[in-house]
């Protein structure tokens, strides 16, 4: 079933934009206000897409990317490259979701909700064939296995930067897209109305992922 690989390359000009948020962050670390406020512009729609993945409290969200933000600008003199800019911040801002979201209590993405929005996972000129039973069939995902994508296909990074950002093993990544994969596949026929499984029996079936 070829729809449900969803690949979506790394653009190419990936190498030279972490060239440049290199230099904001070392301009940081020495104190440059305007730098910080240039890669808080670049990132902040970035990780709103990615938050809304864990969360649609609008509050949060915007206190986590405040929160990622303050500590890049305290931490940026400790970052040696040794992953892209892009990796660092999704990882601070990951873990700064997950912080907060466990002081506001539990605060699951309503599944239909979700669905609204689902489509912005991808690049629309790499998937405008997709049609809306593929956004529900990602709704009914995990909040993992959506985070999990949205890193990967979305935002373009390696199985080892998610795993980083995750604070995972590479194959916990893996087995969790396969799940996910799986769990797709499961549902899409349902969903679209060919038959097949019924979707809360496919969602049983993708019962517990390799840690």
């Amino acid at each position: 079933m070829s729809r449900l690989s969803l690949v979506t390359s790394r653009p190419s000009d990936a190498l030279r934009d972490d060239d440049a948020d290199v230099e904001l962050v070392q301009c940081i670390a020495a104190g440059d206000r305007a730098a910080l406020e240039t890669l808080y512009r670049h990132y902040h729609r970035r990780l709103d897409r990615f938050l809304t993945r864990l969360t649609r409290r609008a509050d949060v969200i915007e206190e986590v990317i405040n929160d990622t933000f303050w500590i890049v600008w305290q931490k940026a003199g400790q970052f040696r490259r040794e992953s892209r800019v892009s990796t660092w911040i999704m990882g601070i801002g990951y873990r700064c979701a997950l912080k907060s979201l466990r002081q506001h209590g539990a605060d699951p993405v309503d599944a239909d909700e979700h669905a609204q929005g689902a489509h912005s996972l991808f690049d629309p000129s790499a998937a405008r064939e997709l049609n809306d039973w593929v956004s529900k069939g990602l709704s009914r995902l995990s909040g993992e296995q959506r985070v999990t994508l949205e890193l990967a296909y979305g935002a373009g990074h390696s199985l080892e930067e998610v795993a980083a950002i995750m604070e995972c093993q590479v194959s916990t990544v893996k087995a969790r897209m396969f799940h996910a994969r799986v769990k797709l596949r499961n549902l899409l026929p349902v969903l679209a109305g060919h038959g097949g499984v019924r979707a809360d029996h496919a969602e049983e079936t993708e019962s517990d992922e390799s840690e």
